[in-house]
């Protein structure tokens, strides 16, 4: 925004000074010759050595004498001012500093001001903590429009390769490449409707509601029923009333996905899901376990990350398009709640999604069986 030109904070410290000082001089000054001309008789007195004095004779010694003497501080408060204001303003001229470099696009750069704690201190880590927080969030968006475009062109190639061959084989029939056709679109639509799903969330471009996460297990269970019992898995949900404050539909796509991959990532036969609500000091808590083949913690901390699939307990009917956690550490993050994925010592996954509480709940209890 265009700004007229103005004194610089310095000058403006050092008038401050300069001024407080010349002030609090002349205050003195003129309480030392109140005081005097107080004591002082009106007429003419004698000291020792025949020195004769009144008040008129003090006032005009005494004005000479304060005038130099404020002269005397304006210059030193303008130079104390000036030199103290530069040392006061040196750490704010260096967060103008790394401000500019910011603005360049260069967020690796960090203040790091030494010394004790103060208020240009404090304003100087919360500076470095923002850098941080910014340079890793365009990072992972970095990383993320890459991949995107990677898993977008890869069903856009695909879809050029079966046109190019039926151009170039005018007898082959249509009925397979149709199919083909079909199942590739099919796939780019449901990137691009979880790409807009997690735009949402990170965007936060929703509005609040009170939602119990036990009604939204239910209806999460009862949905994929079906896709349990194919599979030959048994879903349970159990627990007490868990309420908080959020979108429904997107607190029911959090738990239908974790669900959803609970039940995909399990053991080929007689596999298991446990999904529970409960209520912790300040927060409500949806836990989803699934039994599976062993995770190796390394693997398991980058599961949450965009367009990672789990290669290696993955089902190929059932490949997914790689945003299913990614969509639910979104969805918690914009809902101010935590998630976090453990590896279960006898095989599988256990995710566990914390949420603020809402006030005023009543407890339930609620169960449901599949599979």
């Amino acid at each position: 925004m265009p700004r007229e030109p103005g004194l610089s904070a310095r000058l403006k410290l050092t008038l401050s000074y300069a001024g407080f000082v010349m002030l609090a001089g002349i205050l003195l000054l003129v309480a030392v010759l109140a005081f005097y001309l107080y004591f002082l008789p009106n007429g003419w007195i004698t000291t020792e050595g025949n020195f004769w004095i009144n008040r008129a004779v003090l006032v005009r010694a005494f004005v000479p004498f304060m005038a130099a003497v404020i002269v005397f501080l304006l210059v030193f408060g303008f130079l104390g001012g000036w030199v103290l204001a530069g040392r006061m303003l040196a750490p704010l001229t260096r967060i103008t500093d790394a401000t500019r470099v910011a603005a360049t696009g260069s967020l690796s750069h960090r203040i790091r001001l030494p010394g004790r704690t103060d208020e240009f201190r404090e304003l100087a880590d919360a500076f470095d903590t923002m850098l941080a927080r910014l340079e890793a969030h365009v990072t992972e968006q970095r990383r993320f429009a890459a991949n995107a475009s990677h898993e977008l062109r890869t069903p856009l190639a695909i879809t050029q390769s079966l046109l190019d061959v039926a151009r170039n084989d005018p007898e082959r029939t249509t009925g397979e490449l149709d199919e083909r056709l079909r199942v590739v679109n099919t796939r780019a639509i449901e990137l691009t409707e979880a790409l807009l799903l997690l735009s949402r969330a990170e965007q936060r471009a929703f509005s609040r509601d009170r939602v119990d996460l036990s009604l939204v297990a239910e209806e999460a269970a009862e949905t994929l029923l079906l896709l349990a019992e194919k599979r030959g898995v048994t879903v349970e949900t159990s627990g007490e009333a868990a309420p908080t404050f959020g979108s429904p539909a997107l607190l029911l796509q959090l738990t239908t996905n974790l669900v959803h991959n609970a039940i995909v990532h399990n053991l080929p036969e007689r596999g298991a899901v446990w999904v529970t609500t409960g209520i912790e000091p300040g927060t409500v808590v949806l836990t989803v376990e699934n039994t599976g083949e062993h995770l190796a913690q390394p693997l398991v901390a980058t599961l949450a990350e965009p367009f990672q699939r789990g290669t290696e307990r993955i089902r190929t009917d059932q490949a997914g398009v790689g945003l299913g956690l990614a969509i639910v550490k979104s969805i918690t993050q914009a809902h101010d709640g935590t998630l976090s994925l453990t590896p279960r010592p006898a095989g599988g996954l256990r995710v566990a999604v914390r949420l603020p509480i809402s006030l005023g709940y009543a407890t339930g209890k609620s169960k449901y069986v599949s599979g």
